[in-house]
């Protein structure tokens, strides 16, 4: 009997296993799952949509096998791969390289929003027990915080961020395979580089969202840096996230420029494009299949617009550049409505100069944006006091502001980044269209990264370093005159730590709560409760209960 009851309690080796799969399998499979699914979705969108406009076809070339092909190409275009088309006139094959931003944006949030997803402990669990909402929305998950009763942690970042990649992966490569029967094909070789570079971005800025977007994994990527040129850029002062929310303001400057200058000159050829319109189609299918190429391309076109008013303009085939210096002749090109809105031929004028205005309202906002992270960020906001500890570009209790020569460090940082960004853009925005004169269409990507950092550097720098003396010189007029415009700080509530301070105590970030250090916050008092009026209502010795929680 003692036998038989050692040989059952003893679990199977197949148990064991079972056991072991089942808790560790769950983060893996809805990773995976979640990358099957966003495949999934995005391929079904682009299929959705060739299926219609088949349908909708008086005339369709090929059968229903034929649209798929074509929705399974489009799909892979939209990650940036190259297509190649057979059926050319020369029977050479041609290189369709110009990706639709629009339809980029489709893939990257299928992934970013599979791999934030795949971060759940499991089926709401977070939910059920008053978890906090998520940190892609602007708020510290409760899990994170390590509040009571937040449920348990999300499965491991590597985990998800690899069931996702490799369940997309999965998916992507029989639709590369698939695509290679049709007229319109993949080119094999950019779709075994772009696909996975893609998925990977994506699902990892997914991970790194859903765990609060913490800073060290950045860290321990720069650690690759010489020790001086890594204080430079992200210590003591948090440089890199100040330079990086710059520079993503510069390029957005930039481009919403570049939409301003295409609406403009769209506006100004408004016959021509009209004309384009209705000459290259007939029946209202395929007009609506131009109208949705054009839509899908208007982000392409606000790119080339803003890389036009860099000053190295863009190109419509080899040897013609269309510059606001001067414009050549272009080749003959088909009547497209976004082409109509080329500027003519010909030396400039002081009109296509007057684009210029574009990246210098870039330039400026980098450096606004860089003193604004220099001088604390809330430095002249009501009711926050400059130099508080946590605020935004706050260095630590002594005060906010930077020394001019680390507001222009992160200026230059800031700048750098921007041509980056634009350099990027570019580089998706244009591409080859075909053969011989077609092989390059749209911005050459080294050219516009580098017109970007000379004027982001030569307008943000000293932007910046002037920004930083005007608003630390009125942040140091606000605090000799009491702070807050002669308003005396109060004790008042900080409403993420549930804790109180008043103006002349120690620092919150000094003292420790029940959940660890009491986050930094200072509320003009007037504006806590409604106003000047009513700071009389607020008790000069503390609020009741105050000393049965603990209080100073």
């Amino acid at each position: 009997m003692a036998g038989v009851i050692q040989t059952t309690a003893r679990p199977a080796p197949l148990s064991r296993l079972r056991t072991r799969w089942r808790d560790r399998s769950p983060g893996l499979a809805a990773g995976l799952l979640g990358g099957v699914f966003a495949a999934l979705l995005g391929l079904a969108a682009c299929a959705a949509l060739v299926t219609l406009l088949w349908i909708s076809s008086p005339y369709p070339d090929s059968g229903p096998g034929g649209a798929l092909r074509v929705a399974a190409a489009l799909w892979t275009l939209a990650h940036g791969a190259e297509l190649v088309r057979a059926d050319t006139l020369s029977g050479t094959p041609a290189p369709v390289g110009v990706t639709p931003l629009l339809f980029l944006l489709l893939p990257v949030w299928l992934l970013h929003r599979a791999a934030r997803d795949a971060t759940d402990p499991g089926d709401g669990v977070g939910v059920a027990v008053g978890a906090a909402p998520r940190a892609g929305a602007g708020v510290r998950p409760a899990w994170l915080a390590g509040a009571p009763d937040s449920g348990p942690p999300p499965v491991s970042a590597r985990v998800a961020w690899s069931g996702v990649v490799l369940g997309y992966l999965g998916v992507a490569a029989p639709v590369v395979l698939y695509a290679q029967g049709g007229a319109l094909r993949p080119s094999p070789w950019w779709a075994a580089v772009c696909l996975p570079l893609v998925a990977m971005g994506a699902a990892g800025a997914g991970v790194w969202t859903a765990f609060g977007r913490p800073g060290g994994p950045v860290g321990r990527a720069l650690r690759v840096l010489p020790r001086t040129l890594r204080e430079l850029v992200v210590e003591p002062d948090a440089r890199l996230g100040a330079a990086t929310r710059a520079a993503g303001a510069g390029a957005a400057v930039l481009v919403g420029g570049g939409a301003l200058l295409l609406a403009v000159s769209l506006l100004w050829h408004g016959a021509a494009a009209a004309e384009s319109f209705l000459r290259l189609t007939d029946g209202w299918s395929g007009r609506f299949a131009v109208l949705l190429l054009c839509l899908a391309l208007v982000p392409n076109a606000a790119v080339w617009a803003a890389v036009y008013a860099l000053g190295p303009g863009f190109v419509l085939g080899t040897g013609h550049v269309v510059a606001p210096a001067s414009s050549a002749p272009a080749p003959l090109l088909p009547p497209f409505p976004l082409l109509a809105a080329v500027p003519d031929a010909g030396p400039g004028t002081p009109l296509h100069w007057a684009a210029g205005a574009v990246p210098l309202a870039a330039g400026a906002a980098v450096g606004w944006f860089t003193a604004l992270a220099a001088t604390g960020g809330a430095a002249g906001v009501r009711g926050v006091a400059p130099g508080a500890v946590g605020a935004p570009g706050a260095r630590g209790p002594a005060g906010a502001l930077w020394s001019w020569r680390r507001t222009a460090g992160a200026a230059a940082v800031a700048a750098v980044l921007c041509a980056a960004f634009v350099a990027l853009l570019a580089a998706f925005a244009g591409g080859p269209l075909g053969s011989a004169a077609l092989a390059r269409f749209g911005p050459v990507w080294w050219q516009a990264g580098g017109a970007t950092l000379a004027w982001a550097g030569a307008v943000a720098v000293p932007v910046a370093v002037v920004g930083r003396a005007w608003r630390g010189r009125g942040a140091a007029a606000r605090a000799a005159d009491g702070g807050g415009g002669g308003r005396p700080w109060a004790r008042v509530p900080v409403p993420s730590a549930g804790r109180w301070w008043r103006r002349g105590e120690a620092e919150p970030g000094q003292r420790k709560s029940d959940g660890g250090a009491v986050p930094a916050g200072l509320f003009d008092a007037g504006d806590a409760v409604g106003g000047s009026d009513a700071y009389d209502l607020l008790p000069a010795d503390g609020f009741p209960g105050e000393k049965a929680r603990g209080g100073e």
